[in-house]
């Protein structure tokens, strides 16, 4: 059951763009076409996945027990952003073309506050299960952060298919692009606030 709460309140109740506002700059950016969407949030679940077990490790092994947990935000970053710099190699070497169509936003995935908000919430957020507050565990940390990666693909893939879709729209003249864009935005995440009730 709690497998399943862990997904459901991260993809859909919880969603880290829609209802939390992280990782808005991605989102915007790189949401004006699906195929560049899905590239992005796969790029993202990978770094969020693997980011969120190497950073729950160095916390529970290296931060709490030397007493230093101030370094945490710090320690993350650095974690983040050589990560980061894996996928971007390993990208331009698999598929120039998403490596191009991602541009300036592969790198930006190192400041993206989504990626490192998830790793930050597994170690410092207690999350309520049937009542009960408790830490997530390694396993629970990682199926977190992949739900939340989830949730961030979601968001991003369905408004980059919207947007595709206005481009054929007749969209009066002052709403054309960015006002459009956070139009669609906000009524996304009102949306997804309906699924508050779920859980």
């Amino acid at each position: 059951m709690t497998i399943f709460l862990i997904l459901i309140s991260a993809i859909f109740v919880n969603n880290i763009v829609l209802s939390q506002f992280l990782g808005i700059c991605p989102f915007l950016g790189v949401s004006k076409q699906v195929n560049t969407a899905v590239g992005m949030s796969l790029a993202v679940t990978f770094v969020m996945a693997l980011s969120t077990c190497v950073t729950w490790i160095l916390q529970k092994g290296v931060l709490e027990p030397l007493h230093i947990e101030y370094m945490q935000t710090v320690t993350f970053i650095l974690v983040i952003a050589g990560l980061v710099q894996m996928v971007e190699i390993i990208l331009k070497k698999i598929s120039p073309v998403l490596y191009q169509s991602l541009g300036i936003f592969l790198p930006l995935i190192t400041t993206n506050c989504a990626v490192l908000g998830v790793a930050l919430m597994v170690v410092q957020k207690q999350f309520s299960f049937g009542g009960q507050a408790h830490m997530l565990n390694l396993g629970e940390s990682v199926l977190f952060a992949v739900a939340s990666a989830i949730g961030f693909g979601l968001a991003i893939t369905l408004m980059a298919a919207i947007r595709e879709q206005l481009e054929t729209s007749d969209v009066p003249k002052p709403f054309r692009g960015v006002p459009i864009a956070l139009i669609i935005a906000g009524i996304m995440a009102l949306a997804f606030m309906g699924f508050s009730g779920m859980v």
